[in-house]
Parts: structure tokens; sequence; C-alpha cells
């Protein structure tokens, strides 16, 4: 299964219409890694009792063609078959002004707002599948909103957040890279 099949099947099991928009060309790109491509280990998690091997340094996200009316946007980061098929929300961000077109390594657009990923943290927690798995697919979903930036309360979970952009989602775009440790 290609990439682009594996992430437009993705989005539409979560309910957000990825191929709709890819032609019209939304579309989010990384300066760490390519679509489909390894994720440098700065970008992994670090220590913790899983003895991650990484930095974890949050990636640079930058995107293009938001569809009109966008007035916010929302990332989440998601390892579906992390915690051995249970799924992994890694990163969760929103209330992204409207006019921004990118997030810079290491950092969140001013004015922005943490979810809580999957260990309860409102801040990017990078890769760290089990020692030799094959490499793992985090995909980098973006979420265009006609919501305005702050109307999302801080602090929401990925299920909440769904519930919260149901029927205010323009559309979605993402990227996926993989991960695997040694």
């Amino acid at each position: 299964m290609s990439i682009q099949k594996l992430v437009i099947g993705i989005g539409f099991a979560f309910g957000f219409p990825l191929a709709a928009h890819a032609g019209a060309g939304f579309e989010i790109t990384s300066t760490a890694f390519s679509d489909g491509q390894i994720i440098d280990s700065r970008h992994a998690a670090k220590g913790g009792p899983r003895k991650c091997d990484g930095e974890n340094i949050q990636p640079a996200m930058n995107w293009t063609n938001a569809p009109d009316g966008t007035k916010s946007f929302a990332i989440v980061t998601m390892d579906d078959v992390g915690r051995h098929g249970q799924g992994v929300i890694h990163w969760l961000h929103y209330n992204i002004p409207g006019d921004a077109t990118g997030i810079a390594e290491n950092t969140v657009p001013e004015g922005s707002t943490g979810g809580k990923n999957s260990i309860g943290k409102t801040a990017y927690f990078g890769p760290c599948p089990d020692v030799g798995d094959v490499p793992h697919h985090y995909e980098f979903m973006l979420l265009a909103l006609d919501l305005e930036p702050g109307a999302l309360d801080a602090g929401m979970d990925w299920p909440t957040l769904k519930q919260k952009v149901d029927g205010h989602t323009l559309g979605a775009t993402s990227i996926v890279g993989r991960y695997a440790r040694h």
C-alpha cells in the first residue's frame, strides 16, 4: 500500500476529507523529512522509562493553499500502531492562527494552544517505538478550521478535539514520517 493511500485511508477513518483537498493544493511539508521517509532521531522522544534515544525536538512544519474561510488550524501527530495497536497521540496543538503558514522547529505559534498527548502532556512527544519493531508511521495531520483562534479550550485530548471540530473542518492534509529503534 502506498503512503498516499495509507494516509487517505487514515483520514477517512477519522472522518476528515483528505482526498478532496489534495487536488486543491492544501499541503503540509517538513524540512525535517519528506513524505514517507525516515524521521531523524533528533525528533524522537528522549529518555523516560522506555529509554528513548532521541532529542525530542519537534520538527518544523509548513503548509500552503489552505481552504478559503480558514480561521485557525489544528495539528495532530499520531502513530496508529503504537502501544501495540492501541495508538499513540504524540502531539496535539490547535488555535493556530489562520494566517499562519507553518510552525518553526521546537516552537509553537504565539496564542496557540496545546492539547494533551497520550502521556498527558501538552507538548510534542517524539516517536519511541519498541526496539526491533519495523518502522512505525507517524502522521502529522493538519486541519483547517472555520473556528476563530482561541475558540477551543486548552488541554483537550484527541477524542474531545475531534468532537469540537466536527462540522468546522474545511479540509485536512498530512505528511507521514517513519521511525524505528534498533
